[in-house]
This record gives structure tokens, sequence and C-alpha cells, in this order.
């Protein structure tokens, strides 16, 4: 029998269940759900929204290359990718060759991409745009993520502590929600509690003994509730989260990184069967003031073999139509290379749309290689613009009030 005090001196780290709720012990965070009937039927799109973050600020110009540009080859003469290196997407524009997983998904009318996405009066700060982003401008003041409306729905309609999931040790600011809690894992075996030996009974016993504990708190105390839900969603979803590990074999290899270690983790939590819906990833290294090219030649080439790998392995079990993944960086980079072979902070830049109901090809306008805002590209599309057209036409949820304003929609993109 393990006691009240067994706990507090042999310790136990609790999955973080991540709301931004910052007047709350860290615990709590992410307890305060709006709880519905079970028997409540679903009425949002059983969908997968996976959003994959090139933090740094990837370099647009070199990922999605305007190969038939003069004023490309002139900006660029050290680290430009070569005309005849380029895969083309058609006669203008191409993928860089380390891309060539992506290209396979372009082929098969999987891959869209969405050109000169930025927002009005850019930051060129990474975490004051990285901010704009992530809280799509409107909601920064109150702490919750764009897609916090989204989840909060979701809550309500049926709790679910899967429904955001994180590849990582944190909460993605994007899932910041009031009312819905989202769990951050960076890996299912570091997801659950602390082991002092490897002993199935003993973990056992001390997660159904800190169950009880909560259970045993008189309902008047404060937060008694909120420790009770948390405790429960703790335990629930680290089974689920090693259930689901486990249970899904990949057919498919993946390559031996950590972003195709984070989507296979995805894929074996959909595999699983969980009502998992959003799901975020972070691959960093993209601030490429020096020595670009061999830098982001190794992680474009991480991005096209990982997706490449996770979509296969989707379709092996039937659901690459169900998941869509989204790329984003918080900036661009500066046309004109510097003289460091790298590139500085710039502005706007291509994301990629990869599976689901996407309508493959190219959407927006490629923005001036010379009609800059000094020396930088000018936006043609807002990326606001982009997930407005994700919430209406993919997560089946009212963009305008989740976003709180209204950004037009990019016609066609998702079936």
């Amino acid at each position: 029998m393990i006691t009240r005090r067994d706990f507090v001196k042999k310790g136990v780290a609790l999955v973080t269940l991540g709301s931004m709720h910052a007047m709350l012990p860290p615990v709590f965070r992410g307890a305060f759900a709006i709880r519905a009937s079970d028997a409540e039927a679903d009425t949002l799109p059983a969908r997968t929204l996976v959003i994959l973050q090139f933090a740094g600020g990837n370099d647009g110009l070199n990922t999605v290359v305007p190969y038939r540009d003069p004023a490309y080859a002139k900006a660029r003469p050290s680290i430009g990718v070569k005309a005849d290196a380029v895969l083309p997407l058609d006669d203008k524009v191409g993928l860089h060759p380390k891309l060539a997983g992506l290209k396979k998904l372009w082929d098969s009318k999987k891959l869209a991409v969405v050109q000169g996405v930025g927002y009005p009066d850019p930051n060129l700060s990474h975490f004051q745009s990285m901010l704009i982003w992530e809280n799509a401008g409107q909601q920064a003041a109150n702490g919750e993520g764009w897609l916090a409306g989204y989840l909060d729905r979701l809550e309500a309609e049926e709790h679910d502590p899967l429904h955001g999931f994180n590849v990582g040790q944190f909460v993605a600011p994007e899932l910041y929600a009031a009312n819905a809690p989202t769990v951050a894992a960076p890996s299912a075996n570091a997801y659950g509690f602390q082991r002092l030996a490897p002993d199935e009974a003993e973990a056992h016993r001390r997660q159904t003994a800190l169950l009880k504990m909560y259970e045993q708190f008189p309902k008047d105390t404060p937060y008694a509730a909120l420790l009770e839900s948390t405790a429960g969603d703790a335990v629930s979803s680290s089974q689920a989260v090693d259930a689901a590990a486990t249970a899904h074999t990949p057919t498919v290899a993946y390559p031996e990184t950590s972003l195709a270690s984070g989507l296979k983790l995805v894929s074996q939590v959909i595999a699983s069967g969980a009502k998992l819906r959003v799901a975020h990833i972070t691959l960093g290294g993209f601030d490429t003031h020096s020595a670009q090219q061999p830098e982001q030649e190794r992680l474009l080439g991480d991005v096209g073999d990982a997706l490449a790998a996770f979509y296969a392995d989707l379709a092996s079990y039937g659901k690459d139509g169900d998941v869509l993944t989204m790329t984003w960086s918080e900036f661009g980079r500066r046309v004109q290379e510097n003289a460091s072979q790298g590139t500085d902070h710039g502005t706007a830049a291509p994301m990629f749309l990869v599976g689901g109901s996407v309508r493959g090809g190219l959407y927006g306008e490629a923005p001036s290689l010379t009609s800059l805002d000094h020396g930088n590209l000018k936006f043609t599309t807002d990326f606001r613009s982009v997930y407005a057209t994700l919430l209406e036409g993919w997560c089946g949820a009212p963009a305008d009030a989740v976003l709180g304003a209204h950004y037009p929609q990019i016609a066609g993109l998702v079936t």
C-alpha cells in the first residue's frame, strides 16, 4: 500500500496537461475543462491537423526556389540553388533538391504551396514574430493560442485529453486554451510517472494511490475538482500514449531523426483510434545567419524524408486522407545573401500543406524579388487566411469566431 507520505517522499512526475491559466500552479493548467456528456455525439470532423514549425526563420527563397528569376541568381551568387538542381513545380519555381520526399507528394497531388505568406508591418524579432503567428495577432492579450476556440469547442462536445498533443516537453503556445487540456510529451517513454525501478506493479499502485488521494479531498476544498480532474487526465492520457506506441508497428522505415521520431509517435497515436485533432511538432535550427547552405540542406532533407515516411505510414492503415500537415516559420530571410554566406531576418515565405483533402498546387502570388521593402519581400498572402481556410475547410470550425476577426479564405485549397 502506498500512502500519501510515500508520494511526497518519493515524488511523482505528472505529465504536462497544459493550457495557459497563468494564475494557477503548472500542475493545474488545462484542467478547467467544460465537461459534456460522454453520450453527446461529435459534430466536428474526425480529422487531424498536424502543425510543423520551422523554428528560427526558414529561408523560403531556397526552399521554394524562383530558379528562372535572374534577380535570384544575382542576389545569391554563393548560396543560391542552381537551376539544374531544382525540383521543378512549374516553369518558374521549384523545390530545393533535398525535398525529394515532398516532390513525390507534389506529384501525387498531396502537396500545396502557399506563396508569399506574411502579415502587415512585419516584426523581425524571433520572439515577437512567433507570438504573432501563435496567437494570430488577436489573442495575445489573454494568453491563448489561435487554436484555443477550436480546442474549447472540442472539449465542450466531449472531454478527451488527447484532442491536443504536442511532441515536446512543453505545450506549444498555439494550443494554449483556457478550457481544454493538451498533452505534451517528447516521447512515449518519457510521458508518465517517474519510476524508481522498472516495476509495473509499483507503477500501477502509485497511479491508483494518486487517484484515491485526490478523491478523498473534501469537495469544498479550493481546486479539489480541478486536482482530481488533472490527476485523472494525467493517468488516462499517459496510459493511452503508452498503449498507442506499442500497438502500432509501422511497416514503413522512418529516418533516424528527431522529426521523424516525433511524426512516428503522432502516427501511432492516430492509429490507436485516439481522438487526436491537433498535433504540434517543432524542428529548430533555421536561423542561418552564416554558412547557411549545409545546415539548411540537412534540415530540409529531414523535412522531406520524414513527411514522406509519415504519409506512407498513414496510407498503410488508410488514414492519409484524414491527416493534414501545415508548416510555418516565424519569418523568411532577406533576398540578398550576407557576407557570411548566410541570410538575415526577412519577411514573407512559403507554407506547405500536405495530405488530407488538400488540392495540390501553387497558391497565392510569388513576391517580387525586385520590388522590395528595404531589402525584404512584400507579403502577398496573410498567414491568417491560411488559418481561416483550414479552420473552416478542414476542422469544420467557424474561422471568424475562432480567430476573432475575418480573413479571406483561399479558394480551392481544401476540399
